[in-house]
C-alpha cells in the first residue's frame, strides 16, 4: 500500500523540495498546505502521515495544526522545523520533531518510521536524530 503523505510548509522552495523527495522515495504526496485553512482542507484527502512546519503563512500555527491532524483525524504527525524549541516538550498526539535543514537520508528515515508506526503501532524506535514526544 502506498502511504498518503501531506506536507504543511509555507516556504515554497522547501515545500517543492520536500514534495519531490517524498515522491522520489516512492511515497504519494497528496499536496502541500501553507496555513491552517489549507491544511484542514487537504486532510479531506485522508493522509496517513503529515510533515508539519511550526511557523506558517498564518503565524506559528503548526503546533495547533499538528495537534488537530493527529487528534481529530488520526494522522501520524512529525514536525519538520527550524524552531523545535517552540514545541516545548511536545504536542499531544504528535510523534516528534526533526530540525531543519533536513537531509534526504533523515527524511527517508522519518518517513520509514512513520510508515512503521502506521503499520505496527507506537512501539517502533524513532530515527536517532528525531526528538520523540512522550
Amino acid at each position: 500500500m502506498n502511504h498518503q503523505i501531506m506536507i504543511v510548509e509555507d516556504e515554497f522552495l522547501i515545500a517543492m523540495e520536500m514534495e519531490q523527495i517524498v515522491g522520489n522515495l516512492g511515497y504519494d504526496c497528496i499536496g502541500v498546505a501553507d496555513d491552517t485553512d489549507s491544511a484542514i482542507e487537504l486532510v479531506a484527502k485522508k493522509p496517513e502521515i503529515a510533515l508539519v512546519d511550526v511557523n506558517l503563512s498564518d503565524g506559528p500555527t503548526g503546533p495547533v495544526i499538528g495537534s488537530r491532524l493527529a487528534n481529530e483525524f488520526g494522522v501520524k504527525v512529525v514536525f519538520v522545523t527550524a524552531n523545535p524549541k517552540q514545541l516545548g516538550d511536545g504536542i499531544e498526539g504528535t510523534l516528534g520533531a526533526v530540525t531543519k535543514p533536513v537531509e534526504i537520508d533523515l527524511l527517508k528515515d522519518v518517513l520509514n518510521y512513520l510508515v512503521e508506526v502506521s503499520n505496527n503501532g507506537d512501539e517502533v524506535e524513532p530515527p536517532p536524530r528525531m526528538k520523540r514526544f512522550n
